[in-house]
């Protein structure tokens, strides 16, 4: 038998945002709701955009291009006790992705603007997802460790732990 091998997974666009560094950064989308960016979307890939403006939010996963190494524990934001990558939304993930639910604002040609993107400027994006509330919405879920308020991930800003 053959052994199975691996796609390389190639950007099919850049993100852009008003984030440039990644210190006082929001966390998460939440903390940058009001932040507007936009999705440049190669062009060999503008017919897969068809009918993504019927969506009021979408999946960006993109690669935490920033990051240069790997940790399988970390000591998350929120939090001062080391965990689990996997257990994190960090960016010392073993293939350093990441993924932002984010409102769809409007599509115009190859360029998607949004809104409440926390996401470092520059950043190759991976893949494009439509959330859909039947699919997605967990109505009875647990958040682990994580026992911030909404308010608490609102304000977190980023300092530079996962970038040393």
């Amino acid at each position: 038998m053959k052994p199975i091998i691996k796609p390389i997974i190639k950007p099919i666009g850049t993100i852009h945002t008003p984030f440039d560094k990644l210190e006082d950064m929001p966390i998460q989308p939440k903390g940058a709701a009001e932040v507007i960016g936009t999705v440049e979307l190669e062009e060999q890939y503008v017919e897969g955009l068809a009918d993504l403006d019927g969506f009021s939010h979408i999946y960006l996963l993109y690669e935490f291009h920033m990051a240069k190494r790997t940790a399988l524990t970390v000591t998350p934001f929120m939090d001062t006790t080391p965990r689990g990558v996997f257990a994190t939304r960090s960016p010392l993930r073993p293939n350093h992705i990441g993924i932002s639910i984010v409102r769809l604002i409007g599509v115009e040609k190859n360029i998607i603007t949004v809104q409440g993107i926390d996401i470092l400027n520059g950043s190759p994006l991976l893949d494009i997802k439509p959330y859909i509330a039947a699919f997605d919405a967990v109505q009875q879920s647990r958040s682990g460790w994580m026992k911030g308020s909404e308010e608490d991930v609102s304000s977190m800003r980023s300092d530079l732990r996962f970038v040393r």
